[in-house]
């Protein structure tokens, strides 16, 4: 890929178009590989761990506020010393660039973090 995915900024999704292929999906999924696909391909998931709540909860704003700045949200849950995020366009009810591209940052958060 000839840009690093967290370099890029989320495009609008306004619905209408297809999701992406599970092929293309696990092409972008090697760019952020500690993130799993789930419900066949419908989304991407990663779980996170923390030393204790204040620092998830932490995490999980840093992740809020991310998600405002882009304009693409995720489901999150959290609880002492984990966070999992989950990205999917729910518009398309399934994955996009975006997803992979918040993934990227959502991981960039994390590194930061520790």
């Amino acid at each position: 890929m000839s840009e690093a995915l967290s370099t890029k900024t989320c495009t609008p999704c306004r619905g209408g178009i297809p999701p992406l292929e599970r092929s293309e999906a696990e092409r972008l999924l090697q760019s952020v590989p500690k993130w799993a696909l789930r419900d066949d391909g419908a989304r991407i998931e990663r779980a996170f761990e923390f030393g204790n709540f204040k620092e998830a909860l932490d995490f999980v704003d840093r992740v809020g506020a991310l998600a405002e700045a882009e304009g693409h949200h995720p489901d999150i849950s959290f609880g002492w010393g984990w966070v999992r995020v989950s990205w999917q366009t729910k518009k398309i009810l399934g994955l996009h660039e975006n997803d992979f591209i918040m993934a990227a940052k959502t991981d960039e958060l994390y590194g930061k973090a520790l």
